[in-house]
Order: structure tokens, then sequence, then C-alpha cells
């Protein structure tokens, strides 16, 4: 029966030319555990996705036609023993996402008892558009913010509409002061990166087991925190994995782009338990980045290290 509705998800997504629902079917098969929090790993690319916008390149084109080997931009879903939902940024692809909150666990745009937005970069809160009298005409969706990002929300159209529609409340948060939304707790912790627009943090979530979600970030060395430390604190680590290494974009000196490499991060935690190593998984991934190919010798060198790569449709039991 699975295998049938799979194969007809598929061909339904052909005819509406949908090029990102092929990526969730995996969670079809995932049944919901009724007596724990769960995290649903929604989307794994960069802000702009996988494949990117005008990218016609053998590493490209093979995509476009494959629903399966896709991705929206990152997002993460925490779903608790009631069905009620958190999501940590608001993609661009939030309509496929939350369809595929749906197939796991019934929950509709009503259920979202917060959206927690790292910073204001278009694949991390563009998602909301969705959320106005355009399109879903949600009331009054608490979406949890810095102070300066929500300034920026307040002042500047299409998200002002949002806040004077009521389609959405703002809820400011604090860095390293704990939210509690229900039974789940969450901690911002800022993080240095390009802050045009607003602050940027990564959030430490807590349903029994803890989870550090940390997208975006320009040098772990920049930052306030030890990595290897703050991986002792938590049970998950899904952590910046923007670009893998050197020569991986052509002409540019990857040590001058504002991002850790894979191969930085691996090399900074080399010398930590195998243990602690397992916790991480790699998300946030460029359309350059082989990690998103399957069976590509830089994947299958990050896994024999012992650290993990985010793949859309993960399902983590929070609270076993």
């Amino acid at each position: 029966m699975i295998r049938g509705v799979e194969l007809w998800l598929r061909a339904l997504a052909r005819l509406r030319g949908c090029c990102q629902l092929g990526i969730w079917l995996g969670l079809l098969t995932v049944s919901v555990n009724a007596s724990s929090a769960q995290l649903i790993v929604l989307g794994v690319a960069q802000d702009a996705g996988y494949p990117q916008i005008d990218c016609y390149e053998p590493r490209c084109l093979d995509l476009w036609e494959d629903l399966e080997l896709q991705s929206g931009a990152t997002s993460l879903a925490v779903v608790n023993r009631q069905g009620r939902v958190l999501l940590f940024d608001a993609a661009p692809e939030l309509p496929e996402q939350l369809y595929v909150l749906w197939r796991h666990s019934k929950a509709r745009v009503s259920d979202i008892d917060g959206i927690f937005l790292t910073h204001a970069h278009m694949g991390h809160y563009l998602g909301l558009a969705h959320l106005g009298k355009e399109a879903v005409g949600a009331r009054e969706v608490p979406v949890y913010v810095m102070p300066r990002f929500k300034q920026f929300l307040e002042r500047n159209g299409p998200w002002s509409q949002l806040v004077t529609e009521r389609n959405i409340v703002l809820r400011e948060v604090k860095e390293a002061q704990w939210v509690t939304v229900n039974d789940v707790r969450v901690k911002p912790m800022l993080v240095p990166h390009r802050d045009e627009y607003s602050e940027t943090v990564g959030f430490v979530i807590e349903a029994r087991q803890r989870v550090l979600y940390l997208p975006d970030i320009d040098k772990w060395g920049k930052w306030a925190w030890n990595l290897a430390e703050v991986l002792e604190t938590v049970d998950w680590a899904f952590i910046d994995a923007s670009f893998f290494g050197q020569g991986e974009l052509p002409g540019r000196d990857m040590s001058l782009i504002p991002h850790p490499t894979v191969s930085e991060t691996m090399t900074l935690l080399a010398d930590i338990p195998e243990v602690e190593k397992s916790k991480v998984r790699f998300i946030h991934m460029n359309h350059t980045n082989p990690l998103l190919r399957k069976a590509s010798p830089e994947r299958e060198a990050v896994l024999a290290a012992g650290f993990g790569i985010a793949r859309p449709g993960e399902v983590l039991d929070l609270a076993p």
C-alpha cells in the first residue's frame, strides 16, 4: 500500500511540476511514536536549495529530473506527543515541508505553536510569506526572533503586513535565555555571521534530549563557544556544512569564505571521542558540496570518520 502511495505521489509531483515534493517521500513510511517528541529534518540545502537556480552543469542536470535527489533549504521540525509543531527556520519550500508534517502526523498550520528563526537570509525566513492572506491566511502563528530581527520584520514589507494582519505574532527572544513552548525548551545562542538585517543565532532545543541547530556561522574560531565543549552538552548537533573544502568554487580561496568548511570542522574535531563525533549531522550544504551526492568520495570519507550527514526525511526520537 505504501509503495502504491509513493508511486502516485511521484507521478502527481511530475504532473504539477513540483521540484521539491520527491525529497519528502521518505517520511511516508515513518509512523508517529505517540509517547515521544520527534525531530524531523525537512531540508538540508543552503538557502537556494538543491539544485540551485540557473545551474545546468552535470552535477545539476540529473537533479532537475530526479525529485528524490533534490532538497529544499535547511529546516527542522519538532512534533510533540500531542502533535503540536515547532519549526526551526521557514524555508522558501514551506508548503512542501508542511505537507511532510501532515503526512507524518496530520499536523496543519493551526498546529504550529512556534517558528524559531535563526536570521534574515532568504533560506531561513522567506517561507513566512506563505502564511499571508495571498496564501493560507494563517492566524497569529507565534514567530520567535531576536530584537533586531523583530524590528526588521515590523518595519519592512511584505513582512510588516503579516504582523499588521495578525497572520503572525512576533515574540522576542534573548541570547542564552530559555523559552518554553509546551513541553519543549529552546535557547538562542548568538553566532558570528553576515548580519545585514538581523542577528544570527543557533538554537539549543530540549525535549529530554538536546539538539544544537546551527546552520550558519562565519568561522568556529570567531564563536564565543568551543564547539567540542558544546557537543558534550547535547545529544545531536546539526551544524554548518555550506562548503566541503578547497577547490569547490573555482577561482575562490575557500579559506576566505565566511563559513567553516566541512574539512576544517573535521580537523577541529579530529581528536574528540567517537561518541561525540557521532552526534554531528552536517547540514546547510551548498549545491556545490559533494556531500549532497550519493557515494561521492567526500561523503564516504565523512561517514568513515564517524560524523553524520543530515538527510531530508530523517527522524530522531528526542524522548525515548
